[in-house]
């Protein structure tokens, strides 16, 4: 053992040797008042006042151990020879008791002795050298006994024997000593070991979260394109074969960046860093919205939708309208996904109480349901039922993992069910979506002009694919775009060119989008006040505090939606707060 762990090893058993002052001031009162009541001697007093006075000197000498104080040598020899003190002053009392004549007085001697020694084992427990200090008193009393009995009783052969009891005592008790010191150290190995284990642990979930980032941001740029070019080709072709293709197109893209999302998702629950927001949103208009899009999508199956307690709903409540979407959405598609006749029913129910709302959200469906057996793997990731699932219907298995993780970070929960027939017809899957909402009043806000034909924005981004994608989204609207492919030639244009809007890549080599809007805002040129939007791969709350701190308007997350980067343009030119994008962070 170095020197250094010595000193904190006195250090740890100084401060619990100062946290049991009371329990030993206490039992020395206690003796004094017994010696002076059953055995008639003042002379106790005397020696309990000799103890408290070596235990006020064992404080004064220990403190700067106990604080961490820099002390000078002697004072720190006195802290190392002062629980020797202590205890041959508590000892002392044991020498008087084996030489008296009083029946038991002697074995109240030993006593005192053997627990002082447990003591000592137990309070100075770590520290060798405080427990070989404190304990050599009490030994040397117990091994000069069988002296003093002797000779207060020169006829007692007995005597002797207490030689034997005395090298029991102290064997016992320096076996105990090392047992617990074993135990300690293994105890401190263990949690050492643990500790070791969480940090490799952390590492591990941080090396992961960032190759998760890195790989989605780089999956981000080609996906980007897909949806722009697919997009941009369905509206120019006439021919109807050739709009089916680019639909065929579209569809795929839009399937690659939904599980992309999954994955992002998932990764970042997986490390707790997945927050919902609490903002005032119009639920009825909310849950109403979602249903419109999947009504399209079940009619061309052939099914039918149906909608109960939608009008017992409250209108405006707090929330995280995204995610609480983005759970709905996923119910939808699993139950359009595996129904293949009859209907599929949402029940909308809200509790209402003084400060919240409990929401609740049941979609049924006239599927196969889902055996008892198999609910317990409903929800794990990367986990789907059967093989049949897989090969017909694909999918990740995330998606139901996600949406119960998100469901309880909204105050609720996401449970499913299922009733199978006695037939191999069942009647099918119902999932439960709870969250707790809080109560909210209609936001007064002023509508903006949402027309941006014409403008002039900036694009800077350093990758050609992820230029060209912006641009072919921006044109549709009558944007006018010039690209820049670094933060240096951007702000070289904005220095000379004056823009209405800057759509700026968050990380680029060199100087990445947030120094370049920062340099921007310092600048006195045409632009230093131009709306700056935020695009990029990497969209979490943490990441948006930091573009917003850097100077910037708004955010879009890549692949970059058309109807998420107008609203971003529009809002952002409006001089408004920033708008919600797909993915629940803002923008």
């Amino acid at each position: 053992m170095t020197r250094t762990e010595e000193q904190k090893d006195m250090a740890r058993a100084a401060a619990s040797r100062r946290a049991n002052s009371y329990l030993r001031l206490g039992a020395t009162l206690a003796i004094m008042g017994l010696l002076q009541i059953y055995v008639g001697e003042s002379w106790g007093w005397l020696w309990g006042l000799a103890y408290t006075l070596c235990h006020l000197f064992e404080l004064w000498a220990t403190q700067p151990l106990v604080t961490g104080v820099h002390a000078p040598v002697w004072r720190r020899w006195m802290a190392f020879v002062a629980p020797f003190a202590t205890s041959a002053a508590f000892g002392a009392l044991s020498v008087p008791l084996f030489a008296s004549h009083i029946r038991f007085a002697p074995t109240l001697g030993g006593m005192l002795l053997a627990g002082a020694l447990l003591n000592v084992v137990v309070v100075n427990a770590g520290s060798r050298s405080t427990t070989l200090m404190a304990a050599a008193p009490h030994a040397f009393y117990l091994l000069i006994a069988p002296f003093i009995a002797k000779a207060a009783n020169p006829g007692a052969n007995l005597a002797d024997v207490l030689w034997f009891g005395a090298l029991l005592m102290i064997t016992s008790v320096t076996v105990a000593s090392r047992t617990l010191n074993t135990a300690l150290k293994a105890e401190a190995d263990a949690k050492a070991e643990a500790e070791q284990r969480r940090y490799e642990a952390e590492e591990a979930v941080a090396a992961k979260s960032a190759f998760v980032a890195m790989i989605s941001h780089e999956l981000r740029t080609p996906i980007s394109a897909i949806l722009a070019g697919a997009a941009r080709l369905h509206s120019e072709v006439p021919e109807a074969s050739s709009k089916i293709h680019a639909q065929l197109i579209a569809d795929a893209g839009g399937l690659m960046r939904a599980l992309l999302n999954d994955l992002l998702d998932f990764s970042r629950l997986e490390a707790g860093r997945m927050h919902v927001e609490q903002a005032p949103f119009n639920l009825r208009q909310a849950l109403s919205d979602t249903l419109r899009l999947w009504r399209p999508e079940i009619a061309r199956k052939g099914l039918k939708l149906k909608v109960k307690g939608a009008a017992s709903l409250p209108r405006w409540v707090a929330g995280d309208v995204t995610r609480l979407k983005q759970v709905l959405n996923n119910l939808l598609s699993n139950a359009i996904k595996f129904t293949e006749r009859g209907e599929i029913t949402v029940v909308l129910s809200a509790q209402p109480t003084p400060e919240r709302v409990l929401l609740s959200i049941e979609v049924i469906d006239t599927g196969p349901g889902i055996p008892d057996a198999l609910l317990a793997r409903l929800f794990t990731p990367f986990d789907q039922l059967h093989a049949a699932v897989v090969r017909q219907h694909g999918g990740s298995g995330l998606g139901l993992a996600i949406s119960r993780e998100l469901a309880r970070l909204m105050g609720g929960d996401l449970t499913a069910a299922s009733a199978p027939k006695h037939s191999h017809e069942g009647h099918g899957a119902r999932f439960t979506l709870t969250a707790t909402l809080g109560l909210a009043e209609a936001p007064r806000v002023e509508e903006p002009d949402l027309s941006i034909t014409g403008l002039r924005v900036l694009v800077v981004d350093d990758h050609v694919v992820n230029r060209r994608a912006i641009e072919l989204v921006l044109q549709p609207f009558g944007v006018e775009a010039t690209l820049a492919e670094s933060g240096e030639e951007g702000l070289e244009l904005l220095a000379s060119e004056a823009f209405d809007a800057v759509l700026m890549d968050v990380y680029m080599p060199g100087m990445d989008g947030r120094e370049a809007t920062r340099r921007l805002r310092a600048g006195s040129g045409p632009n230093r006040n131009v709306p700056v939007i935020a695009v990029t791969a990497s969209a979490t709350p943490k990441d948006w505090e930091a573009c917003a701190a850097a100077g910037m308007n708004g955010h879009v997350a890549k692949p970059i939606d058309p109807a998420e980067l107008f609203g971003a343009l529009a809002q952002a030119l409006a001089g408004g707060a920033p708008v919600a994008t797909s993915d629940g962070a803002a923008a």
